[in-house]
């Protein structure tokens, strides 16, 4: 594969860059400086700037909003918004419900649901796992009964809802018809967070964060017509989103930039009166990293130019770039020895660019589980890829 830039290409990176550079407000650029924490408000906020320039959905189609930008341009973008650190984007509606409404809404859903999730005027939550319900997705336990009025009564609980306290509305995959094969019965349902008997209650996590939430619905009300793809069609719509969610997950920027700052922190730590860097033995384990990095870019740039609905080729993307994330912030507590125990350090005693360590090393623990655990995406790989029997 070809990976080199023609120079339209190259005239197009500078100007992604230039805007890039002018928009960020100072105080984003602050903390972009020392890969700090961006909370959900300022994710919007910078969603907005790149809405307000038509930027914001390069992967859309464009009659939605999309960019209608080339393969090539939609990765010098990407590396762009990596190089410079910016706010992620909340990819809930962007990434995932907004190509599912897409590919499988009707036009009243399309109308209504995504103008204002490419103008980020509504945020956006997953509701997929429960307590007895994460990888075995099918097994969930939510209930969405059909009261003979046009609306379905939800009860039921969800769980590790990233950012559900910020959201407006939330996706959510409902048990409708019990009488049938597991998967046969489920729905892909749309619930107005601000419904009466939905409740989202955030939990603090060992990397002190708030990113997740238990939501709750008691006898929730729902129009029928919020139903996408069809009553009990919803693991069909499940499934296509998940492919978006895993391409996601490979988060080849993330750990680019994870590895530069292991390189930077290494830079300064001082071993038998050199730096680190300079070490041969930790020079190998970084190259290793950076070319299964690497090996990890090229094919997400292939999943990414083979079209807007991925296929089951998203699984290997999702278990090497899981594990990778992993691996660097292993690398980087490892560089960091006692002062990655962040946590105890009096304000100050590490550099700005370590203090975030911790808890992305915590935070990031997550990341071969959520979206279908490594085990369940090994098992798609062999039945779907490989064409193994099911054992």
């Amino acid at each position: 594969m070809d990976l080199s830039f023609t120079p339209e290409e190259e005239t197009f990176r500078q100007e992604v860059r230039a805007f890039l550079s002018n928009a960020m407000p100072p105080e984003m650029k602050a903390k972009a400086d020392v890969d700090g924490h961006f909370s959900m408000p300022e994710m919007m906020a910078w969603h907005k700037i790149l809405a307000a320039k038509g930027w914001v959905a390069p992967n859309w189609q464009k009659e939605y909003g999309g960019t209608g930008w080339t393969p090539a341009q939609k990765f010098i973008f990407g590396e762009e918004l990596e190089q410079l650190g910016t706010p992620q984007l909340s990819p809930f509606g962007l990434v995932m419900v907004g190509p599912v409404i897409q590919h499988f809404g009707t036009p009243e859903q399309k109308a209504r649901f995504l103008p204002k999730i490419l103008s980020g005027d509504e945020a956006w939550c997953q509701g997929y796992s429960e307590p007895d319900a994460g990888s075995d997705l099918a097994s969930l336990r939510t209930t969405a009964v059909d009261d003979g009025n046009g609306n379905f009564i939800v009860n039921g609980q969800k769980t590790w809802t990233t950012y559900a306290q910020y959201a407006d509305w939330i996706f959510c995959l409902v048990r409708t018809n019990p009488n049938v094969k597991k998967q046969a019965g489920i729905s892909f349902l749309l619930i107005d967070m601000k419904t009466k008997g939905v409740e989202a209650k955030p939990m603090l996590t060992t990397g002190h964060t708030t990113a997740f939430c238990d939501t709750w619905f008691e006898n929730a009300v729902v129009p029928k017509e919020n139903v996408v793809g069809g009553v009990d069609n919803g693991w069909t719509v499940a499934k296509a989103l998940l492919g978006h969610e895993r391409t996601m997950i490979a988060s080849v920027g993330a750990s680019t930039r994870a590895i530069l700052r292991v390189k930077k922190i290494a830079s300064r730590t001082m071993k038998d009166g050199k730096p680190l860097l300079d070490d041969a033995g930790f020079r190998a384990k970084i190259g290793r990293l950076e070319l299964e990095l690497e090996a990890l870019r090229v094919q997400n740039y292939r999943a990414i130019a083979a079209g807007d609905m991925p296929g089951p080729e998203s699984s290997i993307l999702k278990i090497r770039g899981s594990e990778i994330q992993q691996q660097a912030y292993e690398l980087a507590m490892e560089v960091m020895g006692h002062d990655s125990l962040s946590w105890f350090n009096p304000p100050g005693v590490v550099p700005p660019q370590e203090e975030a360590v911790a808890s992305n090393f915590n935070y990031l623990r997550a990341t071969t589980i959520y979206g279908g655990s490594n085990e369940i995406q090994r098992n798609v790989i062999a039945k779907l890829i490989l064409g193994l029997p099911s054992a």
